[in-house]
């Protein structure tokens, strides 16, 4: 199967600064790809010229088989772009703009009507499709714009930080309709700024930073690969004696944090049997053990730290 995107040496150059610094990368079919980066990285820069608004210097990217310079209507057809601000026209209404959306696809004014009936009900839109949009909150704008992304039905979508500064019932929304879409084959490219969010959709994630890749894998290997040490949080309902703890095979350090202790090891599943077999020894019992791994926030700054002068 083909890849959905496939980059390569992607490069943006505006005036003496580069952008976009030789990129390469690939987003497999049916995933979740989360891009990340600080302010100014390229993420942005990238994903325009992924979607064709605006032309490379050099390098190619391939959208689902078609080059995006040399085949930019082929490649358009097969994808939907909801970017970060609302790009629906504010004197119109909702159904207006779906329609007009319609009508750039190509697709039948009866099938648009069923795709946007479909569309806005399950965006708790419906019942507000005949007022203009310019009455509409950001939530709302965004679930509209989410909306018209999809209705020619993208094999690949990408999104630009589709959740930012909406209230928690839109973001539950659309990450719920994401998540539903991806089950039913759907490519999506995530740009976020959102590492919870980044955490819990994404099969992998890619991290620029200064306009290269820095990082890119699945989540879980990310905040692996940043730290052998792994922390381990636990209580005890009695004194326990440090020099003890810190002897424990597999214990690098064993420290004290008001009633609670810290405990560093590069082997957390060894050294947790031994420290239920310790508690017992000691008669005393555990009364909280909490192993405390590299979050995506900690390979996010980490990986994008800035080396200081």
């Amino acid at each position: 199967m083909p890849d959905a995107i496939e980059v390569t040496d992607l490069t943006k150059i505006f005036g003496t600064t580069v952008a976009v610094d030789h990129v390469s990368f690939s987003v497999k079919e049916g995933e979740i790809f989360g891009f990340l980066g600080p302010n100014g990285a390229g993420k942005t820069t990238t994903t325009r010229m992924l979607t064709g608004v605006i032309p490379s210097d050099s390098g190619s990217a391939l959208i689902l088989s078609h080059d995006i310079q040399r085949e930019p209507v082929l490649a358009k057809q097969g994808f939907g772009v909801v970017p970060e601000t609302s790009n629906a026209y504010t004197d119109l209404t909702a159904w207006q703009n779906l329609m007009l959306m319609g009508e750039l696809y190509g697709i039948s004014p009866v099938r648009a009507t069923e795709r946007s009936s479909d569309l806005l009900g399950t965006l708790n839109l419906l019942e507000r499709k005949d007022q203009k949009v310019q009455a509409y909150s950001k939530g709302m704008k965004q679930r509209l714009i989410l909306a018209m992304a999809l209705l020619h039905e993208p094999r690949l979508l990408f999104l630009d930080e589709p959740t930012s500064g909406l209230d928690v019932q839109s973001t539950q929304m659309i990450l719920s309709l994401l998540r539903d879409l991806n089950r039913a084959g759907t490519t999506i490219f995530l740009t976020t700024h959102n590492m919870e969010e980044a955490n819990r959709l994404c099969n992998r994630v890619g991290i620029i930073r200064n306009g290269k890749i820095v990082a890119l894998d699945a989540p879980e290997k990310l905040k692996a690969a940043i730290d052998r040490l792994h922390r381990i949080e636990m209580s005890f309902d009695r004194e326990i004696p440090a020099d003890a703890l810190a002897r424990l095979p597999g214990v690098v350090s064993a420290d004290r944090t008001g009633d609670k202790w810290q405990i560093t090891t590069e082997n957390p599943d060894t050294v947790i049997r031994l420290l239920v077999q310790f508690s017992r020894e000691q008669g005393a019992a555990i009364v909280t053990l909490n192993t405390l791994a590299p979050s995506l926030d900690d390979a996010f700054l980490r990986l994008t730290r800035e080396a200081l002068p």
